[in-house]
């Protein structure tokens, strides 16, 4: 599977972490889209048109803030995360990048709802921001782990491998320190394509440092 990355963006503070994350990602060549998922539409004409236009605009402040080239599409549904996935679906885009809960204190990464729901079952591969990553004017990826071993882990490797290559980027120990990123593959067992996230997974992102990556099963990205 070939990068193309989802952020989700509605303007939040934690959602300028993903933009930052979106960013470095988008370093490998990665094409990327901002989504902001309204979740009713208005009866009323007008004011459908005002939630539609603050939609865009939240977008387009995105974009600004980002500073690359970018798509942007508003969506509507009840639940951003299965939102996000059916479109991940339909573009044939290969991860959706999400900030962290707003509780997350600085470094750590800790998907809030919206990125849970695709956490358990989704089709897409989840980005999670580390909390601050926003306020760091030397962001980038150097450093990035795999912490687990074995054959469960292969594509969550060669996916580690070729974000490295593509980055210029080591990929190291997972106790070395400084990570900016470590990717998982989803739990033994979990059905092809989906995301699966449980016991000494969810332990791993529960305690990182770091960005994160978790990959649907047997499943690996080229970037």
């Amino acid at each position: 599977m070939t990068a193309q990355l989802i952020i989700s963006y509605d303007g939040t503070p934690n959602d300028d972490d993903a933009l930052a994350l979106g960013k470095l990602l988008a370093q490998t060549g990665s094409a990327v889209t901002l989504a902001y998922v309204r979740h009713t539409r208005e009866f009323d004409p007008r004011r459908e048109q005002l939630a539609q236009y603050d939609a865009e605009q939240r977008l387009e402040r995105g974009a600004e803030r980002i500073g690359i080239p970018v798509q942007k599409h508003v969506l509507v549904g009840a639940a951003t995360g299965e939102v996000l996935g059916e479109f991940a679906a339909d573009l044939g885009a290969s991860i959706v990048v999400f900030g962290s809960d707003y509780r997350t204190p600085p470094g750590r990464a800790e998907p809030g709802t919206s990125a849970q729901r695709l956490l358990d079952g989704g089709p897409v591969a989840v980005a999670v921001a580390a909390a601050g990553l926003r306020a760091r004017t030397d962001a980038a990826i150097r450093l990035i782990a795999v912490p687990f071993a074995g054959p469960v882990n292969d594509d969550a490797r060669a996916t580690a491998a070729s974000l490295a290559a593509s980055l210029g980027a080591e990929v190291v120990d997972a106790g070395h320190p400084g990570l900016d990123m470590i990717v998982v593959g989803s739990q033994q067992g979990a059905p092809q394509g989906h995301v699966v996230v449980a016991g000494e997974v969810r332990n791993e992102l529960s305690s990182a440092r770091s960005s994160v990556l978790v990959l649907p099963a047997q499943t690996r990205i080229e970037f």
